[in-house]
């Protein structure tokens, strides 16, 4: 489903059975149908909240995600749902329910923080769903924050992820939105009215004080602080004070539901549908349907095996996933487009070489705009090598075609020298200037023949060359001609086939030399395509880089503001650490350029030395 344009019932993507984590198989076959680029929102929060109503409202459905009307938990495991995103064009939104957290009867809280630390891991928005108001208690069922560093890894190296703090997350993370539902309060502070995310961000505040529920609380909000930079609220009234009503909200008309709920429901699905970001990873990595599914499968995977997910090792994962693909696409490509644009035979080498650059640059282009971390180069290469394959296959068919086209266009027009010649017509005196003249008219009306062929001279010498014999036998009975004009003409016979072997040669040159000179430009183009890239990459990681240094020197600004010295003084260690980044990947652009043009120079030096070889 490229599209993205048919609407399914929602499916389960996680199952969650005896505290085990499993993935749905029918699930990932349908994420990997999805090449769009995915906006993945996800919805956690403790159970019968109401989650699964404001996703049936993204989803534009009244059912879809369903509802519970008892004390039970209905969603088990993640489920998920796709449609059309409505405001962004050739996106797919996936929207993720999860499980309710804090089910009593679960006996095993670890899965409620993994089910939570998935969710945050696979969306570009995650919303938390809670009752009434943002107080301490709405804080400390939240605790599963706190937990996000010690169940997931950023880097492969066990020990780094001591050094690595909240910013190596900031990449990963999704922007963060807390719908508060069946509010009960007034958006007031001190006497004045205050926005929805003013609201949040007062709860938000550290508050002073060593008892240890206020450390708790205050760790949920310094790590929603660190982890998410993008923060959104939304309060929502109750959607009707009939309870029988509320049993079955979802059959509701608009005008059986509450106003101001009815208009808080409409503005939460069009900041959603406006604001949500697709998927990405690091260095600005755009992640489609098929993409999801494949890091869905290794963060379980890490979670089954009793590991902590690696958020660097789901990367390579992927990476190793769609450059794969990456690499097929472009070969396709370049295959559909050299066998609709090339009409074999061409007249020249240079108009196959031609076609041959254009369709390879194409090619290249849709690879680079698919691969990432293809540090070492390989899938590159492994499509580079691919196309050479490809063109040489062309090459080969377009000489053949050559060689056929000819040999019937020979054929015809030699029909009637065979003629004269098996007739006895030149086996007389004066026979043999007949013969040159006859065969001179041959080769004239040959070298009019239209699309001159790559093997139309080579056909033209072997025909003559099989005629030599024939030749020498008219020559010989021309009793016309002296022994002097018989050795003359001899002669001039060898001398004009050496003369065409020579023209052999300089062509099967020149036509080497056209092939050498396609390959350096081959060299160049994809150089030049890696270097683009490489720029592309460098600046959305610097960008990256400098977001975080910014959201870190904020935090640390707010810390000291609301009198949290020591905590804005640990900040510090980690802000050098990312200005000492951001110098090194400014630094590594000017090396990596030094190497690209090292690189070049190689290449050309290499392909000049295989052709003068080959001469």
């Amino acid at each position: 489903m490229a599209s993205g344009s048919t609407i399914m019932d929602p499916i389960c993507l996680v199952r969650n059975q005896n505290n085990q984590l499993t993935v749905n198989p029918r699930a990932l076959k349908i994420l990997e149908q999805i090449s769009q680029p995915v906006v993945v929102v996800a919805i956690a929060g403790l159970y019968r909240t109401g989650k699964s109503y404001l996703m049936n409202r993204l989803a534009g459905q009244n059912h879809g995600f369903h509802l519970g009307s008892t004390v039970r938990s209905e969603t088990k495991g993640i489920w998920m749902w796709y449609v059309p995103h409505p405001s962004k064009e050739n996106h797919t939104l996936v929207l993720l329910d999860t499980e309710g957290l804090g089910d009593v009867e679960k006996g095993d809280s670890k899965n409620d923080s993994w089910i939570f630390a998935l969710a945050v891991l696979l969306s570009s928005t995650f919303v938390y769903n809670s009752m009434s108001t943002i107080n301490h208690q709405a804080l400390e069922q939240l605790h599963y924050v706190t937990e996000l560093t010690e169940l997931i890894r950023t880097k492969s190296s066990p020990s780094s992820n001591e050094e690595e703090g909240s910013a190596e997350f900031l990449s990963f993370f999704p922007d963060f939105i807390w719908t508060v539902r069946d509010f009960i309060l007034e958006l007031e502070l001190d006497g004045y009215p205050i926005t929805e995310d003013e609201y949040l961000e007062n709860a938000l505040k550290l508050i002073p004080g060593k008892d240890p529920k206020i450390q708790n609380s205050n760790m949920t909000r310094e790590c929603i602080r660190k982890f998410f930079p993008k923060r959104k609220c939304f309060v929502f009234d109750r959607p009707t004070n009939d309870r029988k009503l509320l049993l079955r909200v979802m059959e509701l008309s608009d005008n059986q539901l509450d106003v101001n709920f009815q208009k808080q429901s409409e503005d939460f699905c069009s900041y959603i549908f406006t604001h949500a970001k697709p998927k990405t990873l690091r260095e600005g990595i755009t992640v489609t349907g098929g993409g999801l599914g494949t890091l869905v499968e290794a963060y379980v995977d890490a979670i089954n095996s009793g590991g902590v997910p690696c958020l660097e090792n789901a990367v390579i994962t992927l990476a190793e996933r769609e450059n794969s693909a990456a690499v097929q696409k472009a070969a396709d490509h370049y295959s559909e487009q050299m066998t609709q644009r090339l009409n074999l035979p061409t007249d020249t080498l240079q108009e196959l070489l031609e076609v041959h650059a254009a369709c390879e640059k194409e090619a290249i282009a849709i690879f680079m705009e698919r691969s990432f971390k293809d540090d070492k180069r390989m899938f590159q290469k492994k499509l580079v090598d691919i196309m050479e394959k490809m063109k040489d296959s062309f090459m080969i068919q377009n000489e053949e075609a050559s060689v056929k086209y000819y040999e019937a266009e020979l054929k015809q027009l030699s029909e009637s020298l065979m003629k004269s010649i098996s007739g006895g017509t030149f086996f007389v005196p004066g026979g043999h200037s007949l013969y040159l003249e006859a065969r001179n008219k041959f080769e004239q009306d040959y070298k009019l023949v239209p699309r001159k062929g790559v093997k139309a001279n080579q056909v033209l010498q072997s025909f003559l060359q099989s005629q030599a014999g024939v030749e020498e036998a008219i020559l010989q009975a021309d009793q016309a001609l002296t022994d002097a004009d018989k050795a003359m003409a001899e002669e001039r016979t060898k001398r004009q086939a050496a003369e065409m072997k020579q023209d052999l040669l300089t062509q099967e040159l020149n036509d080497e030399k056209q092939k050498m000179e396609a390959q350096e430009r081959s060299h160049k183009e994809n150089i030049a395509q890696l270097k683009e890239k490489f720029e592309v990459e460098r600046e959305n990681l610097l960008r990256e880089q400098e977001a975080v240094l910014a959201h870190k020197l904020k935090v640390q600004e707010e810390m000291l503001a609301e009198g949290f010295e020591r905590k804005a003084s640990e900040l510090h260690e980690e802000i050098l650490r990312l200005q000492k980044e951001i110098e090194r990947t400014k630094d590594d652009r000017l090396l990596e350029n030094v190497r690209l043009l090292t690189q070049i120079g190689l290449i050309l030096m290499a392909s000049r030395s295989r052709f003068l070889n080959r001469v």
